[in-house]
Parts: C-alpha cells; sequence; structure tokens
C-alpha cells in the first residue's frame, strides 16, 4: 500500500486511497473476503470447484484522496468528485 505521496495512480483497493493514493476503482475487500469465505464452506462440505459457478463482482468503489491531490497541485472535476463513493478531505 502506498505511504507517501508521489506519483498520481489509481489502485485498486479502498485501503490503498485511504493510505495515501490518489483514487481506487475496484470491488470491495470485504465483499469478495466473504464470497470467498463462502466458496471455501461449500468446497469443505464436499464441492468441487468444478461445480461452483464463477462469480464476478458487482459492486465496484470510487474513493477519492483530495488531501493527496492537493498534494500533488491536482485540481478533480467535480463531475468526477460527486460519482465518488468517498472523498477523503
Amino acid at each position: 500500500m502506498p505511504r507517501s505521496i508521489g506519483y498520481p495512480r489509481c489502485y485498486e483497493w479502498r485501503e490503498q486511497a485511504t493510505d495515501g493514493g490518489l483514487m481506487a476503482y475496484g470491488s470491495s475487500v470485504s465483499t469478495l473476503s466473504k464470497r470467498v469465505a463462502a466458496y471455501i464452506d461449500r468446497v469443505l462440505k464436499g464441492a468441487t470447484p468444478a461445480q461452483l459457478p464463477l462469480e464476478q463482482a458487482t459492486i465496484y468503489e470510487l474513493p477519492i484522496n483530495a488531501r493527496t491531490a492537493k498534494a500533488l497541485g491536482l485540481t478533480i472535476p467535480q463531475s468526477v468528485l460527486v460519482r465518488a463513493d468517498q472523498v477523503i478531505e
């Protein structure tokens, strides 16, 4: 995870933006973890992986770190900020 401000980057996980990255766009780590746990449970109960349906994330998050943008001298357009799930000040 990013620990210092450097280059503007878009990360995959919300936690990376919270930790100092400019922004992230990806699925929720907690939601994915729950789905993985459900798959493991089914395999431990006897299902074979080939029997399990392929799932794709349906919810994506867009957190933007305004503090990092300001440190980098960037202005995030209002049209992007209103679409963000979280703006980190």
